[in-house]
């Protein structure tokens, strides 16, 4: 199986920074697209941004110019550098990626980390 550990959240003060880690483990043949995601309280999990195994990026509106996202294939991590936080980015953050997994007949499947919280204060 594969497994996605993320680590990194926490409380942060409005305009602060943090940067997200996820790292992937276990029968990984290949990862492919990487991403993150996030679920305020009281609402849908929301694509924040996603980045493919070449490094082409995608954002959510609400985070260009504030957040990045990379990775480092050769550790199997995607980051997520969180610059000028406002409030309204709290949220529970999830990795997510899609990956082929060696113990599962080499299929591509989505996997899920188990989340981080991430919270700004005013």
């Amino acid at each position: 199986q594969v497994h996605l550990v993320e680590s990194g959240g926490g409380l942060v003060p409005a305009g602060g920074s943090l940067r997200l880690s996820c790292v992937a483990s276990g029968s990984i043949f290949r990862l492919n697209a990487m991403g993150w995601y996030r679920q305020a309280p009281g609402k849908q999990r929301e694509l924040v941004a996603t980045i493919t195994s070449g490094g082409s990026t995608n954002y959510a509106d609400s985070v260009k110019g504030r957040f990045t996202i990379s990775r480092d294939n050769a550790k199997n991590t995607v980051y997520l550098q969180m610059n000028s936080l406002k409030p309204e980015d709290t949220a529970v953050f999830y990795c997510n990626a899609q990956v082929v997994d060696r113990s599962q007949g080499y299929r591509s499947r989505e996997v899920w980390g188990q989340g981080t919280l991430v919270t700004v204060s005013s």
